[in-house]
């Protein structure tokens, strides 16, 4: 199937259904623990009305009418206020592989900034070798230990990068 009009948009309430699905597929695909992680997440359900505030942002990725990925930015829970944190990013596998992730990822980094933002952080897990590349490609660097409060103890991976 050719995707053609994909758009990176804002979050809209009618998005969460096939957002949730995208993001719980993933740690089936992956083999990615279900808790300690963004699978049992209370906002995993609900993602629109979970970055309603002014210092946060999350965006989907829409091909055709479909929402097939998305990322966002929202303060890092418990720390520095000049720190976000860059989460729920995951991908449908039919999007993979062809930049929508990246142009994704730079348009989260470009919102952090214009936020105010100082420093990016984020979490993945190990199993997750494409994606940590990229972030390393960007600049961040792997931190030995977790920052804030993300309740996700079963992540394992954790970088930063200076906006």
């Amino acid at each position: 199937m050719g995707i053609n009009n994909i758009v990176i948009r804002e979050i809209q309430p009618q998005d969460n259904k096939a957002l949730e699905q995208v993001i719980r597929a993933c740690f089936y695909e992956f083999k990615i623990p279900l808790e300690g992680t963004a699978y049992s997440d209370k906002e995993t359900p609900r993602m629109y009305e979970s970055y309603q505030n002014d210092n946060d942002v999350y965006f989907v990725i829409d091909a055709n009418g479909a929402v097939l990925g998305g990322g966002g930015v929202k303060p890092l829970k418990d720390f520095e206020s000049h720190v976000c944190e860059i989460q729920k990013m995951y991908f449908s596998p039919k999007i993979r592989g062809k930049g929508y992730g990246k142009a994704l990822f730079e348009t989260c980094l470009v919102s952090a900034k214009s936020l105010g933002y100082k420093q990016c952080y984020l979490e993945s897990a190990p199993q997750l070798k494409a994606a940590i590349h990229i972030y390393e490609s960007y600049g961040f660097k792997h931190l030995d230990a977790p920052l804030g409060n993300t309740g996700h103890y079963s992540c394992g991976v954790w970088m930063i990068k200076d906006l």
